[in-house]
């Protein structure tokens, strides 16, 4: 059995419990190397101990003096977004491959269905945000097919899956996801907007998608629903719980509808609504918690990814230097 790239986690609260507990059940290419939180009485820390993971409480100066912090090649971080700047300034010297799971943005944005290959060699990768993962790979769908002046999307997710890392982060949430839909899903302009549903009992995640597109073909309107159709199942490849909700609507933008406002003055005809579902794999949460499950899904893909390439690279270098 070949080796396996040790990982570390840091973040000890919902989503770094949840992607520790998937590099344990799920991967066959990744090792858990240690846990890192802040809080000794974390959930998260007590797991991972009684799992046989090495945890430290003392953050990312712990992680550094953990025995076997040399072996770890890969760093998840979980937290929040101004402790990932910090995080990342800490680690910088040390060479490790950063997988940032809050909307810091310092490295580049990684959507695993649209461009996972694109920026594997990065030293920092960015996975967006929950709302991200969930609708830029539809927006990306329909840009493949034919331009997209404008693409808004729309996350809800039930307030209890909101921990207080999310809670902090919703102002860069909006502005992350809102890049991201231009940069990655291939859209003029982009909007996001998140929902906390307070709902009782809790609601599982439901996302909408609104482009606005330029062509009156209806062999382009089916191209489009199929190419989101493929998109679905490339997601749910690695996101089990990601569904459409219902049928794919296109429809003529009436010609009162003051769209320009939204375009920039770009022409529009129709306008293309998707309704998406994400239930999650409850590996540590309630599965209406899919906010948390498509983001440490997406982030196993994306390590399991850059390890198959960077460990044989290893290998040959530890043979070079044997010789």
């Amino acid at each position: 059995m070949s080796a396996r790239t040790k990982v570390a986690v840091i973040g000890s609260g919902n989503i770094g419990t949840d992607l520790m507990i998937k590099v344990l059940r799920l991967s066959a290419s990744l090792e858990m190397g240690a846990m890192v939180g802040i809080d000794p009485d974390s959930d998260g820390l007590a797991r991972a101990a009684r799992l046989g993971v090495p945890i430290t409480a003392e953050g990312v100066e712990g992680l550094i003096a953990l025995p076997g912090f040399d072996e770890i090649k890969i760093v998840f971080d979980a937290t929040s977004a101004g402790a990932h700047r910090a995080n990342a300034a800490a680690l910088a010297p040390y060479g490790k491959r950063l997988v940032d799971l809050t909307p810091a943005a310092i490295g580049p944005y990684l959507v695993p269905a649209v461009n996972l290959e694109a920026h594997l060699d990065a030293d920092d990768v960015n996975m967006v945000t929950c709302g991200g993962q969930a609708t830029i790979p539809v927006v990306a769908a329909i840009a493949r097919v034919t331009a997209v002046p404008y693409a808004e999307i729309v996350a809800s997710i039930a307030s209890r899956s909101a921990g207080p890392g999310t809670r902090a982060n919703i102002d860069e949430f909006t502005e992350t996801t809102s890049h991201a839909i231009v940069e990655v899903g291939g859209a003029a302009r982009g909007k996001a907007v998140i929902i906390l549903n307070p709902a009782e009992p809790p609601l599982i995640m439901r996302d909408t998608v609104l482009a606005l597109i330029c062509d009156d073909d209806p062999a382009t309107h089916e191209a489009v629903r199929a190419s989101i159709e493929q998109m679905v199942a490339d997601v749910a490849a690695y996101v089990p719980g990601y569904r459409l909700k219902q049928q794919v609507q296109v429809t003529p933008v009436p010609a009162d509808q003051p769209v320009h406002t939204l375009t920039g003055g770009a022409p529009v005809t129709h306008q293309v609504s998707v309704f998406l579902e994400v239930e999650g794999a409850a590996h540590y949460l309630p599965s209406y918690a899919g906010n948390l499950d498509i983001m440490t899904s997406a982030a196993l893909r994306v390590a399991e990814e850059i390890a198959t390439r960077t460990v044989p690279d290893s290998r040959a270098a530890a043979g070079a230097g044997a010789a």
